[in-house]
């Protein structure tokens, strides 16, 4: 018996090191996880690298002493004999559930440990609002009354995101930072995370949240703090010129409402018609009617988004409580896109 047990052990760890050996040189586990970007992905990833160890383990745990018995106790040809007769085994019952109980505390250690460097709170972090809505994602830098439809994060320096939705849940997923954060209607969230990769990156939304929730993205910018600090300054020079006119405020207003999550301004198709040469133009409503989308038209489309819906479309819009002056600089900025 005993060399049963030996020879059983011997296929298991082979097997182990060969499903080891196929998830993690294949390029299996590199597909599910790219390139780590983030201080916080470290513990991460090594959790997660030993979790592969350990399915590894437990794959082969089971199908090697199943291999094994088949090929070693089949039936032979003529054997009508009855297997031997056994009542149980304690030491192994007890063996088998002390064991996986010690190891699965572990993990949790491990995991509770890996949730607290996540959350480590460092030194002078970097603020930064982060508004979710279906389906575009706005960022606010408040410290310069600037918004921007990217997010640009310096290297090297913690960043806490301060996250609400304006209609459901979404969450916040940027694959290479690892960590993930539910962003939730009625509250703010905090995301904390240390970007160490100076790249381009997709933040995601990763909560179904709606029919277009696949194209929920937007980039994320990873740069020197020089570079950041140079964009920060032609952001603030950019934000004050746009004050100057009635489309640079409309401009602005679009951005912090999330307008563009539905809308685009380069002709490309998206949940709602494109203001690309929109001003002037004939439009097909649901019922047959064609108007011309002049100030009267737009405006109603924006404080009544389902009086006149547009062929082809669903009204995903809610009423928005612009004033009429805010409604004539949306307008104004809408004109300028030919």
């Amino acid at each position: 018996m005993r060399r049963h047990f030996i020879a059983a052990g011997i296929l298991v760890v082979v097997i182990t090191i060969l499903t080891y050996a196929v998830i993690n040189f294949s390029g299996l586990a590199t597909q599910m996880n790219p390139v780590a970007a983030s201080a916080q992905a470290g513990s991460i990833d090594a959790l997660w690298h030993f979790e592969i160890i350990v399915i590894s383990f437990l794959f082969a745990l089971i199908t090697g002493p199943i291999v094994y018995s088949l090929v070693v106790f089949r039936r032979r040809a003529g054997d009508t004999t009855d297997a031997a007769h056994i009542e149980g085994n304690s030491t192994l019952e007890i063996t088998w559930t002390v064991i996986p109980l010690i190891f699965v505390m572990f993990l949790a250690y491990w995991g509770a440990y890996s949730l607290g460097e996540t959350r480590r709170v460092a030194a002078n972090p970097l603020i930064i609002q982060v508004q979710a809505q279906q389906f575009d994602w706005s960022f606010i830098y408040p410290e310069y009354n600037i918004i921007s439809n990217e997010l640009h994060l310096p290297v090297d320096r913690q960043v806490v995101l301060k996250m609400e939705s304006k209609d459901v849940i979404h969450s916040f997923w940027v694959p290479e930072f690892r960590v993930k954060q539910d962003v939730v209607p009625g509250r703010i969230t905090e995301y904390r995370i240390t970007p160490s990769l100076i790249g381009s990156y997709k933040v995601r939304c990763s909560e179904l949240c709606g029919t277009h929730h696949a194209y929920m993205e937007r980039p994320v910018v990873v740069s020197s703090q020089a570079d950041y600090d140079a964009w920060i300054k032609e952001q603030v020079a950019l934000a004050v010129e746009m004050q100057k006119s009635p489309e640079g405020v409309g401009q602005r207003l679009v951005a912090e409402n999330g307008c563009l999550g539905c809308h685009t301004i380069d002709g490309s198709p998206k949940a709602a018609p494109t203001w690309l040469g929109l001003y002037g133009e004939h439009v097909t409503l649901a019922d047959g009617t064609v108007v011309t989308a002049d100030d009267a038209y737009i405006s109603r489309a924006i404080l009544q988004p389902a009086a006149d819906v547009v062929q082809g479309y669903q009204v995903l819009m809610q009423p928005y409580p612009f004033t009429d002056a805010q409604v004539a600089s949306i307008i104004a900025y809408i004109k300028t896109l030919k």
